[in-house]
């Protein structure tokens, strides 16, 4: 199993960025690397959406169940479809002090057993999961910092 983490602090209250992470429909809006969301059913809480995105020009796409728990804070996708089906993603918010720490926890077991493991933590983690978590995390963080003033 591929587990990988990406991980930012951002000077605005949690509340706040969770707010901004869990309305995915709005990410094409606010991020420029989401090419697409579409909420193709179920409600605020709990709902199957389809995302693309773009790895500087190479287009990805997937479908994902979307849960968001206001309370914890957490919002938690399950990949239906696409390459990356069956991988667990996590979002996770703790704020102490003005700062909240923001990590996305990605983590993925291929269905085939012949090197699932590199091509999880090699391509799927290293080249595209990274790449794509790294820019929506840097980008939450400025968008979140700017409105917090």
């Amino acid at each position: 199993m591929t587990h990988m983490s990406s991980v930012t602090s951002i000077k605005a209250p949690a509340e706040m960025i969770y707010a901004m992470a869990a309305a995915t429909e709005n990410w094409p809006t606010i991020l420029p690397h989401y090419r697409y969301v579409r909420v193709l059913s179920g409600d605020g809480r709990t709902r199957v959406v389809e995302m693309g995105a773009s790895r500087d020009g190479i287009p990805i796409s997937w479908t994902a169940e979307q849960i968001n728990d206001p309370h914890e804070p957490l919002i938690t996708f399950r990949h239906l479809r696409g390459w990356t089906k069956g991988m667990d993603v996590a979002w996770r918010f703790a704020e102490s002090g003005g700062v909240t720490q923001v990590t996305i926890e990605h983590h993925l077991q291929f269905d085939f057993p012949i090197a699932s493991d590199w091509l999880g933590r090699n391509v799927v983690g290293g080249f595209f999961v990274d790449n794509v978590a790294g820019k929506t995390l840097a980008r939450i963080k400025m968008l979140a910092e700017a409105a917090a003033r």
